[in-house]
């Protein structure tokens, strides 16, 4: 008797192919496509642009035993469903797959989950469907529109400025928004005021003060403009007589933060992990196709991460809200589920990120994890749990004290309630909020005191710097882009070297400033924010079956056309200096310069082709090598982790995860390093396990080192 035929079930990444094989078992074989099978060739535009826009898809090269696999396995199979990433690229994967392998895209072959779970894989398989032509046709325009505008504005770039250049319709637009802020803090002007403060207290015996702020003096509203006004009011207030005019108590309730988006995570984990956009989103797909879990074999243990809605399903929100209240109680669970608007452009397609268990805690599986697996998903987890969880209650009490032409107010606020609070809080990149604590007894007609008075200088301070979670939050408020483009946009502008990160902080370079100018000059839709975002708006009715793909390219490509050709007759070849270092070439003495390769900034000789010399660039930090005194360098392991080692390695051994600093435990010597806590509070550690004493230091005094 012969065998019975396996159904065939090709996915994406070899790491999913695992975990579902590991769930589905005998009658069924997994294979990976390992992403593309198909694209627009490398060494040519692939579009023909005077036959409608039509492609030119071939297979990727590598691709090949891959493809004869799956053609093998398929031969050989009873049925064969197409598991790619449920998203426009993984449709259009399986639209490939299907053409290769002669499968009619209107059969019921396409099969998508959610989540790498056994219930979410067999719920996929009992329920096929047909390929989307509508999120396929939107993904062709998308590659046919990024071919269109790199192919042809790039060469542009290697002829009049540098060689290695590139531009993209996204990746424009954001160094864009990044040269645009920098000129805004270029051109800021500061203004100048002045903040007028003291304590107040019932009585001058009194122990406890609360902090009072002058809000307005003789008719002109705080803060003062000038030190002469500033000084006046100080002046009345030590000579004033005190009285509180008015108490307004109150309560504020802090609602909990929706589940993670992608743009939300990636931000987050920015404020609150140091880690950069392509990190989180590296470290977030293992969880999402699969970890080795301890007792329950390979499991995804989150939902799908691409994407921008804040909905959860029925079956997890009822797990969630009986966990809620098992764990921590009926006070803590709302009477009904908590509802969030998602923004006005998102495509809602998937679930939030969220775990697919939320038995599954992040304590139970720490073993199992990474230390950044674990701390991805504790963030994960926790917003999660937080947002179907009672609002935070402040009880706040607003005082007005006047005294002649001075008013000050008195504002403070208690925590009555944790709620969602207990459990996580959000992150920000602005202000801390009015820290909680003990509100004093006030009431209309009491007399106060006054402290020492202060009247502090101070200047208007321009718009801050993009760091990589504040561009992805501008880029996401103003449609540019969607989820799966963030993190490589980032990545590719500073790979690029248009864009340097510092401290976390955004900065244009020189070649990104020029870059941008003649971009402005020339091409001034493809860097024009609303063009962008309304190109975003047209894909998403190609997808909705709204709009014809090619309608798209067809509008957009006329005047583009144009825009390049007067770029190739107007534009100046521009002479761009490498920035010249003060390191000698070791081989023929000159001095070398700085040049930007695929895996960032490295030194290399200015006389090539005839001489090839080149080096990395050594950052060293202050403090010694604890086991012989040498300096300490920063390097990179392969799985691109910063870690510290020793300049004289292999003669001295040591190494660090962990950023030493040059100071010394004061209790048994030790070396100690540098640790930053999830709020950004930082200290140092002795290293010394049997010590571990711990030394707080300003937050200013130190850069991020873990991102």
């Amino acid at each position: 008797m012969a065998s019975e035929k396996q159904k065939l079930i090709i996915v994406e990444s070899p790491a999913k192919a695992k975990t579902v094989s590991r769930f589905l078992g005998r009658g069924y074989k997994v294979e990976a496509s390992q992403g593309h099978v198909c694209d627009l060739p490398k060494s040519q535009i692939g579009v023909d642009v005077d036959h409608d826009f039509e492609p030119k898809y071939i297979t990727i090269r590598g691709r090949g035993d891959i493809l004869a696999r799956i053609r093998k396995e398929a031969k050989n199979a009873s049925r064969i469903y197409l598991a790619t990433d449920p998203d426009r690229e993984g449709e259009a994967i399986s639209w490939h797959l299907a053409n290769i392998l002669g499968i009619p895209v209107d059969s019921a072959c396409r099969i998508e989950f959610h989540e790498v779970t056994k219930t979410a894989i067999k719920n996929a398989i009992a329920a096929p469907r047909a390929i989307d032509m509508g999120r396929v046709d939107a993904q062709q325009a998308r590659r046919v529109l990024d071919r269109l505008v790199g192919y042809k504005i790039s060469p542009l770039l290697w002829i009049k400025i540098k060689k290695g250049l590139s531009a993209g319709r996204v990746q424009s637009v954001a160094t864009r928004m990044v040269v645009t802020r920098e000129e805004e803090i270029e051109s800021f002007i500061p203004e100048e005021y002045w903040d007028v403060s003291t304590s107040a207290r019932k009585s001058r015996s009194s122990e406890s003060a609360f902090p009072v702020r002058l809000t307005s003096f003789d008719g002109k509203k705080a803060p003062m403009k000038s030190e002469a006004d500033a000084k006046a009011a100080a002046d009345a207030m030590r000579s004033g007589k005190f009285t509180v005019t008015e108490v307004r108590p109150g309560e504020r309730r802090k609602l909990p933060a929706a589940p993670f988006t992608t743009s939300s995570l990636q931000q987050e984990a920015s404020r609150k992990l140091n880690f950069s956009t392509s990190k989180t989103m590296q470290v977030v797909q293992t969880l999402y196709e699969g970890v080795d879990l301890e007792n329950e074999g390979t499991q995804g243990i989150v939902t799908y991460i691409r994407t921008d809605s804040v909905r959860i399903s029925d079956e997890a929100l009822s797990a969630l809200r009986s966990h809620i209240s098992d764990h921590y109680g009926d006070d803590y669970l709302p009477g009904e589920p908590n509802v969030f608007r998602g923004r006005a452009n998102a495509q809602d397609a998937h679930e939030a990120i969220r775990p697919t268990s939320v038995t599954r805690t992040p304590e139970s599986i720490r073993s199992s994890l990474s230390r950044d697996q674990f701390l991805l998903y504790r963030l994960i987890y926790n917003r999660f749990i937080a947002s179907q969880m009672k609002p935070a209650v402040y009880e706040n009490m607003t005082a007005e004290i006047t005294g002649g032409p001075v008013t000050l107010r008195y504002y403070g606020e208690h925590k009555v309630f944790a709620g969602f609070t207990a459990v996580y809080e959000e992150g920000s990149d602005e202000a801390a909020e009015i820290p909680d604590a003990k509100m004093p007894k006030l009431k209309p007609g009491m007399k106060v005191t006054l402290d020492e008075i202060s009247a502090e200088q101070h200047f208007t301070q321009p718009p801050s710097r993009y760091t990589e979670a504040s561009l992805v939050r501008a880029m996401e408020e103003k449609g540019i882009g969607r989820p799966s483009t963030y993190a490589p946009t980032i990545s590719t502008i500073i790979s690029r070297g248009y864009v340097m990160r510092e401290k976390k902080r955004l900065y244009p370079t020189e070649l990104g400033r020029m870059v941008n100018t003649m971009m402005e000059d020339y091409f001034t839709d493809i860097v024009d924010m609303d063009f962008t975002a309304d190109m975003e708006t047209g894909l998403d009715d190609v997808e909705a079956g709204k709009r014809e793909w090619k309608d798209i390219i067809r509008t957009f490509y006329p005047s583009f056309a144009h825009d390049l050709e007067v770029a190739e007759k107007e534009i100046d070849k521009v002479e761009f200096k490498d920035e010249v270092s003060e390191i000698p070439c070791d081989k023929c003495g000159a001095m070398m310069v700085y040049k930007m390769g695929r895996y960032g900034k490295f030194l290399a000789c200015p006389n090539f082709p005839d001489c090839r010399n080149t080096k990395p660039i050594i950052t060293y930090i202050d403090a010694p090598c604890p086991k012989c005194g040498a300096r300490l360098m920063e390097k990179m392991s392969r799985s691109k982790r910063k870690f510290f080692g020793c300049e004289r390695y292999p003669d001295c051994d040591f190494v660090s995860w962990e950023r030493p600093v040059a100071e010394k435990c004061g209790k048994c010597g030790s070396y100690m390093v540098m640790k930053i806590g999830s709020k950004g509070e930082r200290w140092h550690l002795c290293a010394n396990e049997k010590c571990r004493n711990r030394v707080e230091v300003p937050a200013e005094t130190e850069e991020d080192e873990n991102e």
